[in-house]
């Protein structure tokens, strides 16, 4: 037979699944790229963009993109679309960062690798 102290305790846990994730995703944020999918081919002639969602968690501030181990400008939207620098023909790697008010990575990254073609 369960007593009070039983259901409290299943009512705690049958919670605690549904709410601990939410909490952790919010303290630590997320990073992810939209499109282009990795391994994906691009044209160096296009305007080539990256549609990327961030959640910046309790130490982001803001995010930038990575092409080739470039920094480009800081990024405030947690939703959004950043235009590629040209590309030459060959692999690049795309990497999105959420960093904090001194540009430090906070933890949240996603990278992928394209191919650039004529």
């Amino acid at each position: 037979m369960k007593t009070p102290v039983t259901n409290y305790i299943s009512v705690l846990a049958t919670l605690s699944f549904f709410i601990l994730p939410n909490t952790v995703m919010a303290n630590t944020g997320s990073a992810k790229i939209l499109s282009p999918s990795d391994g994906a081919t691009l044209y160096i002639d296009k305007n080539n963009t990256v549609d990327y969602q961030v959640e910046l968690g309790k130490k982001g501030n803001h995010l930038h993109v990575w092409v080739d181990g470039e920094k480009g400008p800081a990024q405030r939207s947690l939703k959004g679309s950043y235009t590629l620098p040209k590309l030459s023909p060959g692999k690049h790697a795309i990497i999105l960062k959420v960093v904090d008010k001194g540009h430090v990575p906070t933890g949240p990254v996603q990278a992928i690798f394209v191919n650039a073609e004529e």
